[in-house]
């Protein structure tokens, strides 16, 4: 006999009046509340109006959402590809895990990368390759002309994530890597937190349009309490946030049941009220005001290195600060370009999929417009975009980047599983939550030593890596290094696929680079709009 969608239904009302007039006591009590149990909710699906599914299928339709709740991790863990990035694949995460674990990440038998296929890329070695060179010595100076104490960054660096985002060990835990490596650790907007100062690593601290920790009560910049915050020897640098790739161009609210009296003491809030972050500055309103700010921010500080973050949107805006930084003098000492890969932060489906430019192509622009204004040596230029190995560092410095910044890889030395539930506050690993049950799972001395083993071991894979290309140093890596599949017969450097310009060739006015001399001639340094037709 076929069954029907009510079957379920009617097994669990026959169990329940099997047990209660035909078993014996010991036996009918179990399976009478399992059948009367199971029946009640039958007969409650029939009712209620909420899910189609659940009216006509009692009982069985709830599978589906037990299903969609578990599909997550059978995939991750049953059924994914090694090189399936969903965001990041089985192959990057285990490779992280290796070097956070001092394990041996090499791998037997040849690759499992299909190396013939489109956009597959590697290095291009020399036949005269040269002592691996130590990895100790990979590290930028940051600070130009008006910055009187310029850092030594790494080449590496922890990306920004707030406390409130992370949980208190999970900072513990990074900040202490930090320390252990002499690397640095972007604090994230939400400000300094006790958890950041516990192991004393060096912060670069960002400050987003909430300026949470250096803020007055109706959350304007408050210029004292930032010069107090600045002081701290612990600061090595500010770092202006504009926009980030999770959700570029986006505020959000923290609801007010969130604020706890931790994270309300480190962002100078209000316990238990909604905290705003907004969608844009009012500190300043156009790049030349920004540039002013910028320059403010340098005195208050004491010549601290400060410089701005952001995800690319409309061209002409980015150039309009670069117009601005030549028309009032004030250079930022350095810019960190975010990818609209996303990050930690959580967003709305079309800000992940659709806002915002992806990081390759926004460091290029970035390089390439400091480069034609004439501006790309007086500033550092740091990128950050789903960068793990040491392949990933090398090929945005050989695309123009100075040094490199991960979140999620970080995340993963201190024991993320890619769960993807950051914005539910139930991470099962203890990383992204404030569930204090939940975070004692991550033990900050075991996760500290495991994140200074990432930098450290990745650091040692690109100094082999580019030793093989015959370079000591990656900041010597060039765009010819890196090669691209474009197609199954054909082959290009990565010189021949992008445009780079010359030095100065936007100020001269003769630039013929459609897109860069297009966008330049639209910048406006006195407002981020575009310049009106026929002007």
């Amino acid at each position: 006999m076929r069954l029907t969608r009510f079957t379920p239904l009617a097994l669990s009302m026959f169990l329940a009046l099997v047990a209660g007039l035909c078993l014996p006591a010991p036996w009918a009590w179990p399976l009478l509340i399992l059948g009367a149990g199971l029946a009640l909710i039958g007969l409650y699906d029939l009712r209620q109006p909420l899910h189609s599914v659940r009216r006509n299928y009692p009982i069985v339709g709830r599978l589906r959402w037990f299903f969609e709740e578990i599909r997550p991790g059978i995939r991750q863990y049953l059924l994914e590809d090694e090189h399936e990035q969903t965001p990041f694949s089985r192959s990057q995460r285990s490779l992280v895990y290796a070097r956070a674990k001092n394990e041996v990440s090499d791998r037997a038998f040849g690759t499992l990368v299909d190396v013939y296929r489109n956009g597959y890329e590697f290095i291009a070695h020399s036949t005269q390759p040269v002592p691996v060179a130590d990895p100790a010595g990979f590290r930028i100076r940051i600070g130009g002309d008006a910055c009187t104490q310029p850092y030594s960054a790494s080449i590496f660096n922890i990306s920004a994530m707030s406390f409130g985002a992370l949980s208190a060990n999970a900072i513990r835990a990074l900040n202490g890597g930090a320390k252990l490596g002499g690397f640095a650790h972007d604090t994230g907007e939400g400000s300094i937190s006790p958890y950041h100062r516990e192991h004393g690593g060096d912060l670069i601290w960002e400050i987003g349009s909430g300026y949470f920790g250096c803020r007055t009560a109706d959350g304007a910049f408050d210029p004292v309490r930032f010069a107090e915050q600045a002081a701290d020897p612990q600061v090595k640098m500010i770092e202006l946030k504009i926009s980030q790739g999770a959700k570029p161009g986006r505020g959000g609210i923290l609801p007010g049941e969130k604020v706890t009296a931790e994270i309300a003491e480190t962002r100078g809030i209000p316990i238990g009220k909604d905290c705003l972050s907004p969608a844009r500055h009012s500190a300043f309103s156009t790049p030349i005001e920004m540039m002013e700010f910028i320059g403010q921010l340098r005195r208050l500080s004491g010549g601290k290195p400060i410089g701005f973050k952001l995800c690319i949107g409309q061209p002409w805006e980015f150039m309009g600060m670069v117009k601005a930084m030549r028309h009032t003098g004030i250079l930022p000492d350095y810019i960190v370009v975010d990818g609209a890969e996303g990050g930690t932060g959580a967003a709305p489906l079309e800000f992940t999929d659709h806002v915002g430019m992806p990081m390759r192509e926004s460091l290029l622009f970035v390089h390439n417009t400091l480069v034609g204004a004439g501006l790309r040596g007086k500033i550092k230029v740091g990128a950050a975009g789903k960068i793990v190995s040491a392949f990933d560092i090398a090929t945005v410095m050989a695309l123009g980047a100075d040094w490199t910044n991960a979140g999620r890889g970080f995340m993963f030395a201190i024991g993320c599983i890619q769960s993807l539930s950051c914005h539910t506050n139930r991470c099962p690993a203890g990383v992204a939550t404030q569930d204090a049950i939940r975070q004692r799972a991550l033990v900050v001395p075991d996760k500290a030593e495991r994140v200074f083993n990432y930098h450290r071991n990745t650091m040692l894979a690109l100094s082999e890596m580019i030793a093989t290309a015959g370079l000591d140093h990656p900041n010597r890596l060039g765009p010819h290094h890196l090669v691209r599949r474009v197609s199954l017969t054909e082959i290009r450097l990565f010189s021949q696929l992008h445009i780079f310009l010359e030095e100065g060739e936007l100020l001269s006015g003769a630039s013929n680079r459609d897109f860069y001399s297009a966008a330049w001639r639209l910048a406006r340094a006195d407002s981020f709009d575009m310049m009106p037709a026929g002007v």
